[in-house]
Order: structure tokens, then C-alpha cells, then sequence
């Protein structure tokens, strides 16, 4: 299998095109995702011929632990640079297809921009087991109580505010959350600080993953749970431990875009 290894942010993949005999099983993208023994990525991305006219391909995402998941924002923006190379710079804007739906894509310069869709904040949508839609949702995490939001951007995400990301408990909470049975499908975490309106600190947990050094999901999903909190504006710079995203949200039914620099690291070939 030929593959080209990318990353945004250090949050890194593996894009490849669909082998005619259909994705790799689990245990082959566990084995491929080591960090040791492997390639290592935090995601397999493949690619599929296009499934709806207006659209350049339809891609999939498998994560570390080989399970298949509905979107991945960093993954789409590395795809959309990989498609733009690969068409020799004639595809400066596309529309991408994944099972989380639709992504719009802009290349300009160093810089991509996609957007997410419209956050959707009702508890079906992620799946999240709840009596009714709310801001916060109280979650019993063993012997102790957190406050989540819980929004969707193509995936589940619940998203915590912290004091300090540098001192915020992900390796603890982050799985925990992760597998909590009101979370049928399993969660992203996220742990927000709020530095002012327009800036925010982020870690997080990616279901199957582990904590990642970018969440290009996880950053719209913070800032549309800080927006809808009252605590930021419309244009929020997002510092991650792989570095900075800028995410844009005007409000309520409008889509999430969120801009970054999308990097090829290298190609290679590995057997399945």
C-alpha cells in the first residue's frame, strides 16, 4: 500500500487511496498507527471515488485503534492540500465527502481553510444520553462530578473548561469521558482554557487516539461551546500543544471554519 504521511499541526496521517479490496482490517491499521514498530499516525485517511456530483472524492477515517469514526478536521485539511498537489495546483477550492457529510475547502498559500458544518448541539446528534438539550451537562465520573458542553461537528465532543490546560487532568478524565455510558459511540474530550474573547488554550483526548498534539474538530467544537456561552467572539485564535488554529463561527445555523497550515512530511509504501 502506497501512502503519503501528513500532518497538521502534529496531529498526523496516513492518506492513501482505497485498496480494490476495501479498507484494511483493524488489527492491520493498530499495527501501521505504532509509533514504534509501525508507521505511526493518528489516523488512516482513505480515499474513494466521489459518491455526489460536485464533490473531488469521498474519504474515510480509521483511527489509531482501527475503528471507524464520522469526521476528522485536521484529516480533511491535509486531504484538501493532498488533492490540490496532486492535481498540480488546479484545485484551489473543493467540496470533500466523508460520513460526517459535507466539507468545504479553500487552499490559500501555507493555509487551509474548511469548514465543519453547523454545530448541532442536540444530545441525538453526538450520540449523548440526555433528558433534554442544554448548555451544561452535569457527568458523574466515578466518585466525582464534572460540567460538560456537548456539541457535534461531524463527531461527538464534550468539552470541558479548565483554569489551565497546562494542569488539567486529560489523562485521567480524557478516557473516562471517552467510554461513558451516555456516551453510546464514544466521545472526544476537549479541556478549554479561555485566555479573553478571542483566544483560547486547548488540549485533547481523541476517542481512540489518546490525547493528540491538534484536534482540528475539537478546536470548532471548544469555540462553538464557548460561543454559545457567551464567552467568545466570532473570530477565536486556538493554541493546541502542535500549535495555532483560527476558528470563525458567526452563531446559531451558520457553518464552523476553521483555518491552519496542512504539511506533507513523506510518502512511502508499507505491506498490509
Amino acid at each position: 500500500m502506497r501512502f503519503t504521511k501528513m500532518h497538521g499541526l502534529g496531529n498526523d496521517f496516513i492518506i492513501f487511496d482505497a485498496p480494490a479490496g476495501g479498507p484494511p482490517d483493524a488489527e492491520t491499521f493498530r499495527r501501521l498507527a505504532d509509533r514504534y514498530t509501525g508507521i505511526g499516525f493518528d489516523q488512516a485517511l482513505m480515499l474513494e471515488p466521489p459518491r455526489r456530483a460536485g464533490t473531488a472524492v469521498y474519504y474515510r477515517i480509521f483511527n489509531a485503534d482501527g475503528r471507524e469514526v464520522e469526521q476528522c478536521g485536521n484529516g480533511a485539511r491535509c486531504i484538501a492540500r493532498f488533492l490540490h498537489e496532486r492535481s498540480g495546483g488546479a484545485s484551489p477550492e473543493l467540496v470533500l465527502d466523508s460520513p460526517g457529510g459535507l466539507v468545504q475547502a479553500k487552499i490559500q498559500g501555507s493555509q487551509v481553510s474548511v469548514t465543519m458544518g453547523v454545530p448541532d448541539f442536540s444530545p441525538a446528534a453526538l450520540p449523548f444520553e440526555a433528558s433534554g438539550e442544554a448548555y451544561v451537562y452535569p457527568l458523574a465520573v466515578g466518585a466525582s462530578e464534572v460540567e460538560i458542553g456537548a456539541v457535534s461537528v461531524g463527531n461527538p465532543h464534550a468539552v470541558i473548561r479548565v483554569p489551565s490546560v497546562a494542569d488539567a487532568p486529560v489523562g485521567r478524565l480524557g478516557p473516562a469521558i471517552e467510554n461513558h455510558a451516555r456516551f453510546p459511540k464514544r466521545t472526544n474530550v476537549g479541556f478549554m482554557e479561555v485566555v479573553d474573547r478571542g483566544h483560547i488554550r486547548l488540549r485533547v483526548h481523541e476517542r481512540g487516539t489518546g490525547e493528540t498534539r491538534a484536534c482540528g474538530t475539537g478546536a470548532c467544537a471548544a469555540v462553538a461551546v464557548g460561543r454559545r456561552h457567551g464567552l467568545l467572539d466570532e473570530n477565536v485564535q486556538v493554541d493546541l500543544p502542535g500549535g495555532r488554529l483560527d476558528i470563525q463561527w458567526k452563531g446559531p445555523g451558520e457553518p464552523i471554519w476553521m483555518t491552519g497550515p496542512a504539511e506533507t512530511a513523506f510518502e512511502g509504501e508499507v505491506p498490509t
